[in-house]
């Protein structure tokens, strides 16, 4: 009698990249800690080096070993800077460990930290300059062995972060992300939206007894309904464009979401309709989007 078969076991999941923010006080490291973060890092910000294995371990624990981990250390944490360095060398569970320093020029510095109207941790009593200076000493070791230095004094925010997407983006992170969402003006408007469209200029499907029980986005006839009104051909027609060639722009300027807002009266049949044909001609046209329904089933 033949041995049962054991049943194959998962390809244990390759541990994810673990990425170290530092550089001088005002370089950038914010701006990049938030591009990462929306590039799917899992961020933390200010963080002692001696902590960083334990970090590591509870993210594993709780998102898995493939979760990608970028982590913010600066010159605040002090001495801990050596223990930093055997730390990036030695790796940490297993994960590829890359060492990114941020950098500008004094003077450049010097301009942003007062125009932010904050003093240097290094300063003291002393100038700005002066904690800039003590600062370059202590993060020269540092400098010489990052794996990435990249020079903003001449880089604006979009420019520093299209150079971050470029270095540790995905083609899956990097996509322009759009959400088409759907609702009513009587629960009010959507306030993170970056467009808004209103649909009630259509006639309202509920007005039409046998349509009024159904909704934009299950019931063909009122999808029907709503695409053969006047007008409404000729505003996705013109409209979808308009988004599209906004999302290529979104995308050149470092922006990774844009969030359109089409509402009628109640969020049920003209809003819900329009969005879902909104999303499915930005689809034909390569953009990753997606529907959301905020009202519909509130009435």
């Amino acid at each position: 009698m033949s041995e049962p078969e054991h049943p194959a076991q998962p390809e244990p999941a390759e541990p994810g990249e673990l990425v170290v923010v530092t550089g001088m006080t005002g370089a950038g490291r914010s701006t990049a800690a938030k591009e990462l973060e929306d590039l799917g890092f899992y961020v933390v910000d200010n963080l002692p080096p001696s902590l960083l294995p334990d970090v590591v371990r509870l993210v594993d624990q709780s998102r898995g070993p493939a979760q990608r981990i970028a982590v913010v250390v600066d010159v605040r944490s002090g001495s801990f800077f050596e223990e930093l360095q055997a730390t990036v060398h030695a790796g940490v569970e297993g994960r590829h460990a890359t060492l990114l320093f941020l950098d500008a020029g004094d003077e450049v510095l010097v301009r942003r930290q007062e125009a932010a109207r904050r003093p240097h941790p290094l300063q003291g009593s002393g100038r700005l300059l002066n904690g800039l200076q003590r600062e370059r000493v202590v993060l020269a070791d540092l400098r010489s062995m990052a794996d990435l230095v990249i020079d903003t004094s001449s880089l604006n925010v979009h420019q520093l972060t299209a150079r971050i997407a470029e270095a540790f983006g995905t083609p899956e992170t990097t996509r322009l992300k759009v959400s088409v969402v759907s609702f009513g003006f009587k629960y009010g408007i959507p306030v993170d939206a970056d467009f808004v469209a209103d649909m009630r200029f259509l006639p309202n499907p509920h007005w039409i007894p046998e349509l009024r029980p159904g909704n934009g986005r299950d019931s063909p006839e009122v999808a029907g309904y709503v695409y053969s009104r006047p007008g409404a051909q000729e505003f996705l027609d013109g409209y979808v464009p308009v988004l599209a060639g906004v999302a290529e722009g979104y995308l050149r300027e470092g922006k990774r979401f844009m969030r359109v807002a089409v509402g009628c009266t109640g969020g049920k049949h003209r809003s819900v309709a329009m969005a879902e044909e909104i999303v499915r001609r930005l689809r034909e046209l390569g953009l990753e989007a997606r529907p959301i329904h905020r009202d519909l089933g509130r009435e």
